[in-house]
């Protein structure tokens, strides 16, 4: 027995005090500071440039004239420290989004200042609003809301497609009486803004389903708000269905795929009526959309882990149930045409007369644009090659920016099918160039979030691949931000570089009502083209007829006897209705800089008009001239 006031000797009790003294000792030594480690930034560090750029921002803007455009648009005429403010936050967001101890909330402001830089400087430096085509869709909301319903070709014609697709302008007629503003000229300058910040949530959801890498999923949305440039981002239906078209995809990828129960059929049962309300929404609003829709759906469902017809099935039977119902008086007379178009590569891909850059400017924004596309798809092809676990697992997504290329042997579109196939290309592609621009991508997580759904996880990455693996780039730690840099700067001349076509000034948008102010019913407005603003203003009452968009053979015959021609296209007006001759400078610009007159050639059509006997000037100021013809003695 032991002695009194003696500890007995036990060996496990031994083991423990030194397993606690020497946790306690790891414990102060890992917080005693490591002297080699780099000493941790205050947490508010990041937001030193972001606010930089934004205050350089407000400088520029504050000091740009728009007064006097010229064929570079807005390039040439933004303040130097736009470009600066731009520059640092590129660079604020790159060191931001790389630092491991950041949180995840300054990778979302550096994106959103850069959405505010890039589509809020045209709504704050513009007085009124850009685009033709964005007032063409107010004039549609205006019609729903003094017609109280939808109307048929018989009483509509052309304009009548807009009836058989109402979804947007329905909803945006609800928004105005809302609001209670007179129309959506009110706020449609910001549209561009509004429509780009909704694309970041579904985009995270589809980056997030492929890779947890912080990094990876930053670098891809902000590649694609810099490689959205195509400008379908304005007041317009496609601006709605993109996002939806997004949340479509976002929901299969996420909630589709190889079912492990009734458990998850049920949940896919509720994921199923979401996603019908979403493609009922892109269904009702345009015309495109559910087609790329469609082709997207249908290479996902060819997968291994997305071999699930339900989503695909449920769009095609919306989509055929109001092509055959709605939407079939437009479908029935186009469709000797797009049956024509089918296969013809060549000419889908063509832009066609009236739609060719022309000057210096022109040219140059317009491979600006090209440049900075072609760089996005080459960064992704070498994201491909390189990150070969990340193209594996990430196959899926891989085939959302392939699957829009076959829509260039369905149809031109007017000559726009290359830039909206670009566009749905781009969610795919810039994931992978982002990979392309970071050394190493840990392995994603999809497959532990396919095994909590009680799916089997995919495949392990085979020994070979089908595609060669490159191997780790050795470049200089300063080329990849200095890649972001030159695409983000690129954007501008992009997105902005023909302002000089799709801002009208206050003086333009004042001359063009002081016409429909006065125009009597079943009048006749003439003009060049439709590049001005208020063009389809009163459209279900008012004629127009624009002469560039006519055969060439009769542009000519225009051109040289300018008054003569006018004046005989235009004599079928009978009173009280009367024929108007309108020219604009939105429509010297368009047509000087696509390659339809000169400005020599607009000058003698002008000088032409004016001295004619048989028409007689209405209004005039800095920015057009208006004429009527004269009734015949």
């Amino acid at each position: 027995m032991p002695e009194t006031g003696e500890t007995p000797e036990h060996p496990e009790h031994d083991s423990r005090t030194s397993q606690e003294a020497a946790t306690t000792r790891s414990h102060e030594a890992s917080a005693r500071p490591d002297p080699s480690a780099p000493a941790p930034t205050p947490a508010a560090r990041p937001a030193v440039p972001l606010l930089a750029a934004l205050a350089l921002w407000v400088y520029a803007v504050r000091h740009t004239d728009v007064s006097a455009l010229d064929d570079y648009g807005l390039v040439s005429a933004l303040h130097p420290t736009f470009w600066a403010g731009l520059a640092v936050l590129t660079a604020g967001f790159w060191f931001t989004v790389r630092d491991p101890h950041r949180r995840a909330a300054w990778p979302a402001a550096y994106v959103l200042g850069l959405l505010v830089i890039e589509r809020a400087t045209q709504a704050v430096l513009y007085p009124t609003p850009l685009y033709a085509w964005a007032w063409k869709h107010d004039a549609v909301i205006d019609h729903l809301l003094t017609s109280g319903g939808l109307q048929s070709a018989d009483q509509l014609g052309d304009m009548a497609v807009y009836d058989q697709w109402p979804g947007f302008f329905a909803a945006q007629a609800a928004l105005v009486r809302l609001l209670g503003v007179d129309n959506a000229a009110m706020y449609m300058a910001w549209w561009p803004l509004v429509s780009s910040v909704l694309l970041l949530l579904p985009l995270l959801l589809i980056y997030r389903t492929f890779t947890e890498d912080r990094r990876l999923i930053w670098t891809a949305v902000w590649l694609f708000c810099v490689g959205n440039w195509v400008g379908q981002d304005y007041f317009s239906p496609q601006s709605v269905a993109f996002a939806l078209h997004l949340g479509v995809l976002a929901v299969v990828l996420r909630r589709y795929g190889r079912p492990g129960g009734r458990s998850d059929r049920q949940r896919q049962a509720v994921w199923t009526v979401l996603l019908s309300v979403l493609v009922i929404a892109i269904v009702v609003s345009h015309q495109l959309t559910p087609g790329m829709l469609v082709v997207t759906l249908l290479a996902l469902a060819f997968t291994r882990r997305h071999r699930d017809w339900v989503p695909l099935v449920t769009t095609v039977v919306i989509f055929l149930a109001w092509c055959l119902t709605a939407a079939l008086p437009f479908l029935s007379a186009a469709m000797p045409d797009l049956i024509r178009s089918v296969g013809d590569i060549g000419a889908n891909v063509e832009t066609g007369y009236g739609s060719t850059p022309t000057g210096t400017g022109a040219v140059a924004t317009s491979w600006a644009a090209r440049l900075l596309s072609g760089s996005v798809l080459l960064l992704a092809l070498a994201g491909v090659l390189r990150q070969r676990t990340l193209r594996q697992r990430a196959l899926p997504l891989l085939l959302v920016a392939a699957a829009p290329l076959p829509m260039f042997v369905a149809s031109s579109y007017g000559s726009e099918m290359i830039f909206r196939v670009l566009m749905f290309m781009l969610p795919g592609a810039a994931f992978f160039a982002a990979a392309a621009l970071l050394p190493r991508v840990p392995a994603p997580a999809a497959d532990t979030r396919e095994t909590e759904r009680g799916a089997p996880p995919a495949p392990a990455p085979r020994r070979r691949s089908p595609l060669p693996s490159l191997p780790p780039l050795r470049y200089a730690a300063w080329l990849s931000p200095l890649v972001l840099l030159a695409g983000t700067l690129a954007f501008v001349p992009s997105y902005s570089g023909k302002d000089r076509v799709n801002y009208f000034p206050p003086g333009e948008v004042a001359l063009v009502r002081q016409l429909f102010d006065q125009a009597p019913d079943d009048s006749l407005v003439v003009a060049a083209n439709r590049n001005y603003p208020l063009a389809y203003e009163q459209y279900w009452r008012v004629d127009h007829y624009w002469f560039l968009e006519d055969t060439r053979t009769h542009v000519d015959d225009i051109v040289r006897d300018p008054s003569a021609v006018l004046a005989r296209d235009m004599a079928g007006v009978e009173a009280p209705a009367r024929a108007y001759f309108l020219l604009t400078q939105g429509q010297v610009a368009n047509s000087e800089m696509n390659g339809q007159l000169n400005k020599a050639q607009l000058r003698r059509v002008r000088e032409s008009v004016a001295d004619s006997p048989r028409f007689e000037r209405v209004a005039q100021n800095s920015a057009g001239v208006l004429y009527v013809l004269k009734p015949a003695s």
